[in-house]
């Protein structure tokens, strides 16, 4: 079986006086020439469609099927586990250290990646996850120009940029202010905390809002006061004092 291709040709509208002038003695060879019309056996044709769809870039042809897993969360009395944390850092095509530090900052809690799991040491609720991850997604995965994740994040001198290899279009990447960032806390000040629990190298593990506070020599459950003596980034040193809580 063959595919017949059909040609065409139409005149410019014209009066029948003008037609004759114009167009008498008018032959078609004169003005298709040079004009070739292939015609291709189906198997050939079908052999250039699987041809250019191997060449399509993976990009292309998988943009469709982006989901991420629904996050199966584990509730381990004042522990949090993301049992699937290493499915969802896959689906995303990130590293799995900077989805980790960004949903320790906007969930304001200490954790750690075990194996596949994501611990955090905190209750945090289904809704907190899900739309700490969507936030994500929106801020470092998802192209604002065609909305795929075909994207990968670079830096320009001191600024992310995020890359889209789907459509070519890049843009800097903008971190959402959340409330938290207005509250401060400054080395030297004395604040009144709770341990919430132990680390590994026995320093109590405390939050002040969004920062995480480690005090050495004190068990989980203590209320008491202390002194700031270190602060780097969201995670603050701290001594146990005897004197009063500072003004905020």
């Amino acid at each position: 079986m063959k595919i017949i291709i059909q040609i065409k040709y139409r005149f410019p509208k014209c009066s029948h006086e003008n037609y004759n002038k114009k167009y008498k003695g008018w032959q078609a060879s004169n003005h298709l020439k040079g004009l070739k019309v292939v015609i291709i056996m189906d198997d050939d044709y079908l052999a250039l469609l699987d041809r250019a769809k191997t060449s399509l870039p993976e990009t292309i042809k998988n943009h469709e099927r982006f989901k991420v897993p629904e996050p199966d969360i584990l509730q381990e009395g004042k522990i949090t586990v993301i049992r699937n944390f290493s499915a969802i850092v896959d689906a995303l095509r990130r590293d799995p250290e900077h989805l980790l530090h960004y949903l320790l900052r906007e969930l304001g809690t200490p954790g750690n990646i075990e194996g596949q799991r994501l611990v955090l040491k905190a209750k945090i609720t289904s809704a907190q996850i899900n739309d700490r991850i969507q936030g994500y997604i929106d801020t470092f995965v998802l192209c604002s120009e065609c909305g795929r994740p075909d994207t990968r994040i670079i830096k320009d001198g001191r600024t992310l940029v995020l890359e889209c290899d789907a459509c070519g279009a890049h843009r800097p990447v903008n971190v959402r202010r959340s409330s938290r960032d207005d509250f401060a806390i400054r080395e030297g000040s004395v604040y009144e905390i709770m341990v919430e629990d132990v680390g590994r190298k026995g320093d109590g593990i405390a939050k002040l809002d969004k920062y995480v506070v480690y005090v050495p020599g004190t068990a989980k459950g203590a209320k008491l006061k202390v002194k700031i003596q270190k602060i780097s980034g969201n995670v603050a040193f701290a001594v146990p004092t005897q004197d009063p809580v500072s003004p905020q």
